[in-house]
């Protein structure tokens, strides 16, 4: 599912709302979590999962084309662990 898909479904269900409410609502929780992990904050959806910022140390790696040995460095890198009740609905389970 793409954001327009998640605007026009919520948008869908809730015909009270107006459209451009619902795209400034789902706009707004998206910029608060990417803000969040800039920061370095854990951002957690209950029953979803948890978005968290993960260091990896700066390493030498390979360039695939030539072998050669490159230096990468440090950088940060967002992770999602899954919660509970979607690990569950994903392998059948109804909590």
């Amino acid at each position: 599912m793409i954001r327009s898909e998640l605007i026009e479904k919520i948008a869908g269900e809730n015909p009270h709302l107006y459209q451009r409410d619902v795209e400034k609502i789902v706009n707004t929780i998206f910029e608060e979590i990417i803000e969040a992990l800039a920061r370095g904050d854990r951002v957690e959806l209950r029953g979803f999962g948890a978005f968290s910022v993960k260091k990896r140390d700066a390493r030498v790696g390979r360039n695939p084309r030539t072998g050669e040995a490159v230096q990468v460095e440090e950088k940060a890198v967002p992770f999602f662990k899954t919660g509970k009740l979607l690990r569950d609905r994903l392998n059948g389970k109804e909590a």
